[in-house]
């Protein structure tokens, strides 16, 4: 929670989550989840059916067009729902809805015009940072195979883009090298290190987008941020039954969304761990994500798709090891830190991981083969 929103207290923030509780009264609302963009909370309800609700105040630095999130958000729970009821699934599988406000809105404003929105907090579920199990990492996979799945037949120009230049590789090299030419870099064996990885590897960034632009890969849409914690399980049977932050859903590439699961999925001492230097791949569970993913997405990848896999997997953990190198070197803007270095520590790990990848090419090229 940020500074503000503590000095304005609780009364303040159940004052926000009263405009959407339609039923029941609100009883507490408390800091929910580990998200680093927007502030959360869990909204407790005196209510005889629905007795949770998550609220969240949009980071509007980072989403300058809040309404155009939420735009989406409609387009694309209204799109799922008509699916799964003309194809139901055999499993539990829920969507989050969007919540209105008393006035019917989609969102609400407060006297600071800051932008707040609810929606559906998906009931006996859980979310887990790091990877329990070979199960799991297959549930993983599949979440988001389903996810790609339900909405492979919607258009992308149906919805619009939220965050531009958002998971464009160049872009973000771009705007690392204009931070490194006005910033007076401290010195550091770290600091040091990344320079020299993101130095080394200039070409990498641009290998999804140049595909892309030679019609090798169609645009699609994406979920953005399908990292493992995005995904929720069901408490009783451990199986996936939805995927959540849907703020970043938005036209682009797959591979951007395969990447980046497994790079977060496959990543045994997660994002935020201090021992960067025992970072590794796990390739096992790797296969496994990949198994569960194409069990569904088979339908709708091409050859090509394939093709780009490992370039994606290795891709994408550089990239997010480059946004928060140069968040770092910016003065800590866009990301939410603990502490001044918090980033470049973020940054050592996601470099790491990607050395990681690099040193098993072969092998992962060869998990690719095997599950497709």
């Amino acid at each position: 929670m940020t500074e503000e929103l503590k000095t304005q207290g609780t009364d303040h923030l159940v004052a926000i989550a009263d405009q959407f509780a339609l039923q029941g009264k609100v009883i507490s609302v408390q800091a929910f989840g580990s998200g680093n963009v927007n502030d959360t909370f869990l909204v407790t309800l005196d209510a005889s059916a629905e007795k949770h609700f998550v609220l969240q105040r949009i980071n509007m630095r980072v989403f300058r067009q809040p309404e155009l999130i939420m735009q989406n958000m409609r387009a694309y729970t209204d799109h799922v729902r008509q699916r799964l009821q003309c194809s139901p699934l055999n499993r539990r599988w829920e969507v989050p809805r969007v919540l209105p406000t008393k006035n019917a809105q989609d969102y609400w404003r407060d006297t600071n015009s800051s932008f707040w929105r609810a929606i559906s907090f998906i009931s006996a579920s859980q979310s887990f940072d790091t990877m329990q199990s070979s199960s799991h990492a297959q549930e993983i996979g599949y979440a988001l195979g389903m996810f790609h799945n339900l909405i492979s037949d919607l258009s992308p120009e149906k919805l619009a883009d939220t965050l531009v230049g958002f998971h464009i590789t160049p872009l973000y090299l771009q705007h690392y090298n204009e931070v490194l030419t006005k910033t007076s870099v401290r010195q550091s064996p770290e600091v040091n290190y990344c320079l020299q990885f993101v130095s080394d590897r200039q070409l990498l960034a641009h290998v999804l987008e140049n595909a892309k632009t030679k019609g090798k890969l169609p645009l699609r849409l994406m979920h953005g941020d399908p990292k493992i914690n995005n995904v929720m399980f069901d408490t009783a049977t451990q199986k996936a039954v939805s995927v959540i932050d849907l703020d970043t859903v938005k036209p682009g590439l797959v591979h951007y969304d395969i990447g980046d699961c497994l790079r977060s999925g496959c990543n045994p001492a997660g994002e935020e761990t201090t021992a960067w230097e025992d970072i590794y791949f796990d390739t096992e569970l790797c296969q496994e994500i990949l198994t569960g993913y194409l069990s569904v997405a088979k339908a709708f990848l091409t050859e090509n798709d394939y093709i780009y896999m490992y370039d994606a997997i290795r891709l994408i953990a550089f990239e997010l090891g480059l946004r928060f190198f140069a968040d770092y070197l910016a003065g800590n803007i866009y990301f939410k830190v603990k502490h001044p270095e918090h980033n470049l520590a973020r940054a050592l790990v996601q470099f790491k991981l990607t050395e990681s990848i690099e040193s098993q090419e072969t092998k992962i090229r060869a998990i690719i083969q095997d599950v497709k």
